[in-house]
């Protein structure tokens, strides 16, 4: 790689013309008006605005709403930037002045900030092109918060249609005091699974428990079995998590349901336990309605999964070096391991190298208010991400920027 100095000059000269305050304004309309998963029409209209008029060759419409940008700038390596474009089923408690305005959604997990941060990279490469040689491709990802939009996108052709990556980067804004820039060499983020179950019972009046199969019951003794599995079935120097995120049984207090519905979410970092943890789902599950005597089996399904994401280490060494000489040796650190999860490796065709890491977003004045004796203390107390309080401090607009500009110019500088 290039003198992580040289990467870090680069970055300033090619940054240092950028608008941050019309920046900013795109970011807060963006979160003013966010879109759920595949209808992010209005976003990905505004974010090809923004690479067509930096000068890159824009197809849109790929997997329905996602924005591909190629600026070829002579011979050199082939650089990927991703951001997802997608907000949650959240209704904001901020309080900002530019909350949302779409009742019941909001920009919770902050890809608003995500899209803003590509979108200045995009146009602060574009302007600096004199200063790199290679291809440059800009990604707008939809759905990633239901786990279809990367793979999506590389069903519509996504490998095929555009330059093959060399390599390929991506960040994510977290909670933390802001102004630091965690990596992770290897496992970053951990495989998920989402499980739905369908529990079958007999209905009828709530008078006469006795002439039914009362499917709530056997989904209560589930929920809380299930519990045992990650404390009682993995071991201790293994993680894993195992969450039951949706009950839904009934529609009158007097009736008693004919089936109840569960979502589970499974979380690992080694396909072994996950492997496990699905085998123990299901005996759990059959076993428990069997127990109760329901009229047929359950019926367990698989639904969306994320794979884990594992940073290439020579790639997410150099990424490193270049945003320690940008943002100053102390910014930058190795948090281990997140539970969260990410399609983003899916992007990356077989043997691509990928680096992924995080922009810490919390402002100043939350995180000193907010208890806790360590940084994983104040963490776990202040606003994360799909929090309807989630709300990253606009300090972080521009150095986001600078992530992305800084990773591709270690590359293209190469």
């Amino acid at each position: 790689m290039p003198e992580p100095v040289t990467v870090a000059h680069r970055t300033e000269e090619l940054t240092a013309g950028l608008e941050v305050p019309a920046l900013t304004e795109f970011y807060q309309d963006l979160h003013r008006h966010p879109e759920l998963s595949f209808q992010e029409q209005r976003t990905a209209a505004r974010l090809a605005g923004r690479f067509k008029d930096a000068g890159y060759e824009v197809t849109e419409g790929v997997a329905g709403t996602g924005v591909v940008g190629v600026l070829a700038n002579g011979d050199g390596p082939v650089v990927w930037l991703r951001a997802d474009m997608d907000a949650l089923p959240v209704q904001e408690a901020t309080g900002l002045p530019y909350a949302s305005t779409v009742p019941g959604v909001m920009h919770a997990c902050g890809h608003d900030l995500h899209v803003t941060w590509l979108a200045g990279a995009a146009e602060a490469l574009a302007a600096g092109r004199d200063a790199w040689s290679g291809t440059l491709v800009v990604v707008g990802q939809p759905a990633e918060e239901n786990g279809g939009g990367a793979a999506a996108m590389v069903a519509d052709g996504l490998h095929e249609r555009f330059p093959r990556p060399d390599a390929l980067f991506g960040q994510h804004v977290a909670p933390g005091p802001a102004g630091f820039y965690p990596h992770t060499t290897g496992l970053a983020m951990s495989a998920s699974d989402d499980i739905d179950v369908v529990v079958h019972g007999v209905g009828g009046h709530g008078s006469r428990p006795e002439s039914t199969v009362d499917p709530v019951v056997t989904a209560a003794h589930l929920v809380t079995r299930l519990q045992t599995v990650v404390s009682r079935e993995v071991a201790a120097k293994e993680s894993a998590v195992l969450t039951v995120g949706q009950l839904h049984a009934g529609t009158r207090n007097n009736v008693i349901p004919s089936e109840a519905r569960l979502g589970l979410n499974l979380r690992t970092q080694d396909p072994r336990v996950r492997e496990r943890i699905l085998a123990a789902v299901r005996r759990i599950v059959e076993g428990e309605c069997a127990a109760a005597g329901c009229p047929r089996p359950p019926e367990v399904t698989a639904g969306s999964r994320f794979p884990a994401t594992v940073n290439d280490a020579r790639l997410a060494g150099e990424t490193a070096a270049a945003h320690r000489a940008v943002f100053g040796e102390h910014t930058v650190f190795d948090f281990g391991p997140a539970m969260g999860s990410e399609d983003f490796s899916l992007l990356a065709p077989e043997g691509v190298p990928y680096d992924y890491w995080f922009v810490t977003s919390t402002p100043a004045a939350v995180w000193e208010a907010a208890p806790g004796e360590d940084l994983a203390g104040k963490i776990d107390a202040v606003p994360s991400n799909h929090s309807p309080h989630f709300a990253p401090d606009l300090s972080v607009v521009l150095p986001g920027v600078r992530t992305l500009v800084s990773a591709a110019l270690s590359r293209f500088l190469a």
